[in-house]
């Protein structure tokens, strides 16, 4: 399914839990499924959104790789991104147990960057975070190693498992300084069509609490009453059975 740059920098414009209570509204997964857990943080939290389309791999770093140089397998994840629908976010899946090394520095993150990607996730560690923060590109790791030892990638392209969270190749990813979420691509469009009257409903109880004066709770119900009533409306203008 084709998902418009229009529709991915809306996406971009709200936050992941604002994200993550959009998709809510629409009954395709349980609540407790679908993003990422607290192992998988975000290393540059004043960075905006993150949103793209994962590009899977799996890595080690323990032992030599039988053969081949340690980056040999990066063109094959280059050409990985021409068959994405939008922007790449490299979603690596650190084998060794624990980390032993870095998954990425400077020169792959440099190199992601310049054909495209909007970003990398791991549940492995990174590295060179000062020059990565210069070049703006997201990431989220498990942890910060300074040596790379025997890295090497052993596929591309099939699914991974980080953070509590199956990745399939090409899912829709959006994360920031809160975690890292998936978007179903077949509501994807309707989640941000939908994102600024959701955050409308959410200022008619925030600007009361967060004003200044007495407050009742009687008004407080009211509001909160009215927020869950726009809610539940957008709740029924999405049901998937509409």
């Amino acid at each position: 399914m084709t998902i418009s740059s229009a529709t991915l920098a809306k996406l971009a414009a709200f936050d992941t839990p604002t994200i993550c209570n959009i998709v809510e509204l629409f009954d395709v997964r349980p609540r407790n499924r679908g993003y990422m857990d607290q192992r998988i943080r975000c290393d540059f939290p004043e960075f905006p959104p993150m949103v793209g389309f994962a590009a899977t791999g799996s890595f080690r770093s323990d032992a030599p790789p039988v053969g081949g140089d340690a980056y040999g397998t990066i063109e094959k994840q280059l050409e990985q991104f021409e068959q994405l629908s939008g922007p790449p976010v490299v979603v690596f899946q650190d084998l060794d147990d624990p980390p032993v090394a870095a998954v990425f520095g400077e020169v792959m993150c440099s190199t992601y960057k310049a054909f495209g990607s909007a970003g990398l996730v791991t549940n492995g560690a990174g590295r060179d975070l000062d020059q990565v923060r210069e070049l703006k590109y997201p990431v989220f790791t498990g942890s910060t190693i300074a040596a790379h030892a025997y890295c090497h990638i052993l596929h591309v392209g099939l699914p991974v498992r980080l953070g509590g969270l199956t990745v399939c190749q090409g899912d829709l990813l959006h994360g920031d300084l809160n975690g890292v979420t998936t978007i179903p691509v077949e509501i994807a469009a309707e989640v941000a069509a939908i994102g600024d009257e959701f955050v409308a409903a959410e200022r008619i109880i925030l600007e009361y609490v967060q004003s200044p004066g007495e407050k009742s709770i009687a008004r407080f119900t009211e509001l909160r009453e009215e927020f869950q009533a726009v809610v539940a409306k957008l709740k029924q203008d999405v049901s998937r059975g509409g």
